[in-house]
């Protein structure tokens, strides 16, 4: 099937109908929704979604920071930084892309669907990308800021609520060099899964003390989830004047 029959099953009109958007050119939305594993299997096929995740990926860059700035008009740059961070990161992005439904939009190839593409977290965060930067270039940033925001509120009260936004390794290891005088240590146990989309798992030590295990797909990302962990674990266990605070 061509772009052109695609473009005539109305299947685009439905899914836009469900997530609340309406493209003027359906072209632009069809190629944000195409996967390279599609293009591959077929030669009729425009092209991917690819060069648009590059364009949705600055789009969301800036319209989270412009919505953080105005919201918390006294947070330090840095802590906008990692919160934006960790609004935008790959798990968060594929958290939004599963609430309109996007694995089961995406034209993809079907070894790649049969492996389970339309929940990898690389391929939803890239849709996801793909489609701002559609609509970006379709509309312009107030559709992106309509389409986006609402769909971030409980996505930041997650954020917020967890910590994700605080540089757990950095307090981890002010409050473990202040109280024990040694730098926490971290140790990849595992890495598993495709090249594409593995997930990697990481404790964290005190000396010879496990204080806290995490995992992500990236070795940096697992790390900051065993500080998490640990900080976490530490209120439990000890006295509260010298638990590290939250």
């Amino acid at each position: 099937m061509n772009d052109m029959d695609e473009l005539a099953t109305g299947w685009l009109d439905q899914w836009q109908s469900e997530v609340g958007l309406r493209f003027t050119d359906k072209r632009l939305l069809l190629r944000a929704l195409t996967h390279r594993s599609y293009v591959n299997e077929h030669e009729d096929v425009e092209g991917d979604n690819e060069r648009l995740e590059f364009l949705g990926d600055a789009v969301l860059d800036f319209v989270v920071g412009d919505m953080l700035f105005r919201r918390y008009p006294e947070m330090p740059e840095g802590q906008l930084t990692r919160l934006r961070s960790a609004l935008v990161r790959t798990e968060s992005l594929a958290q939004l892309a599963r609430t309109v439904q996007l694995g089961s939009a995406l034209r993809m190839g079907r070894g790649e669907a049969v492996s389970g593409g339309r929940d990898r977290q690389g391929i939803l965060c890239g849709a996801f990308e793909a489609v701002v930067g559609a609509l970006y270039l379709d509309q312009d940033l107030e559709a992106v800021r309509r389409f986006v925001l609402p769909r971030l509120e409980d996505l930041l009260e997650q954020v917020l609520a967890s910590g994700l936004h605080l540089d757990a390794r950095s307090h981890l290891q002010e409050w473990s060099q202040a109280h024990r005088g040694i730098t926490p240590v971290y140790h990849l146990i595992s890495a598993t899964g495709p090249d594409h989309d593995k997930l990697f798992e990481v404790e964290v030590l005190i000396g010879d003390e496990v204080v806290g295990h995490g995992t992500g797909h990236s070795k940096q990302a697992a790390a900051q989830s065993a500080a998490r962990d640990a900080l976490k674990n530490l209120q439990a266990i000890l006295p509260p004047a010298t638990a590290p605070a939250e």
